[in-house]
């Protein structure tokens, strides 16, 4: 049950259009589902602008078949998160509609393309190429959450002036995340050349002493950009939701 479909069900009730008990049969399930061995929170798009996602890392295939299913019957788009290839496999022969986002490691199950509500582009920056992962996670969500979302993809501090000669993709955009791992200093770099806000997104790429992340996680807590803002490593999706929910301001 999203806000729309809340509003247009209530707008109906008030006309005439539709009765009061076909309306609470609608909204029964609200705030939540028990199937188990997960509470569907079909109240989440109401509450917080931001539908239920699924995190499909840690459950069964089967168990994510069943959610899905329970949120499409509520009429709700579905955004599957950290899906393996054997997931991915199952997600398609169940859903006809789904679309399989290899590289990001997710999944979108909806009836038609989503409405636009962002009021600007939000820009995602990698650092490198094997930031890219970590990067698209975060574009579907944001894309799957309403967004128009550009690329700007290994430009890391290494060979700055790749950074520098895109500027105005920087000065265009209305939120950036910047996805870097190693030591994290690219959100450092963006946030002092830009007045928009950053999301930074420290990945565990890189070799001994970047401790799975926790370097560039540090590194990016250390910003002396005050526009910065940070969330957990290798967490696209978190950054994909916080860009969203700045882009809709």
């Amino acid at each position: 049950m999203t806000e729309r479909m809340l509003k247009q069900l209530l707008r109906q009730v008030a006309e005439g259009k539709a009765s009061v008990d076909s309306a609470f049969r609608k909204i029964q399930t609200l705030p939540f589902e028990s199937l188990g061995m997960a509470s569907v929170d079909h109240h989440r798009s109401i509450r917080q602008g931001v539908p239920e996602v699924i995190l499909g890392e840690g459950k069964t295939a089967a168990q994510i078949i069943r959610i899905a299913r329970t949120m499409r019957k509520a009429g709700a788009n579905v955004l599957i998160t950290r899906l393996d290839k054997e997931k991915q496999k199952a997600i398609r022969k169940q859903f006809r509609r789904a679309e399989v986002f290899p590289e990001a490691r997710c999944a979108v199950i909806r009836s038609a393309g989503g409405e636009e509500n962002g009021k600007g582009n939000i820009l995602v920056v990698t650092a490198g190429t094997s930031d890219i992962p970590v990067a698209e996670e975060a574009v579907v969500t944001a894309e799957f959450l309403g967004n128009r979302v550009e690329r700007l993809y290994d430009v890391g501090v290494a060979g700055i002036h790749r950074l520098l000669m895109q500027k105005e993709a920087l000065f265009s955009a209305r939120v950036i995340v910047v996805v870097a791992g190693m030591e994290g200093a690219l959100a450092s770099v963006v946030g002092g050349l830009t007045d928009k806000p950053v999301i930074a997104v420290p990945t565990s790429v890189g070799y001994g002493a970047s401790f799975g992340g926790v370097a560039a996680l540090l590194g990016m807590l250390n910003s002396c950009a005050p526009t910065v803002a940070v969330v957990n490593i290798d967490n696209g999706f978190g950054a994909g939701v916080f860009s969203s929910v700045i882009n809709r301001l």
